[in-house]
């Protein structure tokens, strides 16, 4: 599969042509943060961001431009506004002790999906898992109710931990308006 092809089957919502999008790009996403960030978490925590996002968008792809170039600058634009949330969190913080303290609080915040979800009651929950696609509705369960990490998901669906994640990703941001349309 070309790259072309790739794009369009993945415009056509093709999980396979997502993956190896994901798989082709990763490492030149990964690498171009970890440069900027000098942090992997945060490195790893913006590339997952920013392939959620561009799946999201894919739609708006224009051919005129590199795939690359338009993955670098999803990622750059997510990175601005992620420092630009550090900084009003940390001007409305009083501790000021040090930046790495300030990631772990950030990358230990639920999400307001993550929110959304643990807020819900348990029957109506599970009823609307159901309305996931099957591959939606086992990563979820396997994170949130066999509370396995990452790796071991990864393991479970033979699948790259990078995938597992934007998998995951994806399934919280849809199950989450799933729960507020209802």
């Amino acid at each position: 599969m070309g790259i072309k092809d790739a794009i369009k089957k993945a415009q056509e919502n093709d999980q396979s042509a997502f993956n190896y999008l994901l798989d082709k790009f990763w490492n030149d996403v990964y690498g171009f943060q970890l440069k900027r960030t000098e942090n992997e978490n945060d490195a790893e925590d913006i590339a997952i961001r920013t392939f959620s996002k561009a799946f999201d968008k894919i739609q708006t792809y224009n051919s005129k431009y590199e795939f690359k170039t338009w993955l670098i600058t999803i990622s750059k634009n997510i990175h601005i506004d992620l420092l630009r949330k550090q900084k009003s969190s940390i001007s409305n913080t009083k501790t000021r002790d040090s930046e790495d303290e300030f990631y772990d609080i950030i990358d230990e915040s639920p999400s307001p999906e993550d929110k959304l979800i643990t807020e819900q009651n348990l029957a109506k929950l599970l009823r609307d898992i159901k309305k996931l696609k099957p591959h939606y509705q086992d990563v979820i369960n396997l994170r949130y109710f066999q509370e396995l990490s990452y790796k071991e998901i990864s393991e479970q669906l033979k699948e790259p931990i990078n995938n597992v994640k934007v998998k995951l990703l994806r399934a919280k941001k849809l199950l989450a308006e799933i729960i507020e349309m209802n």
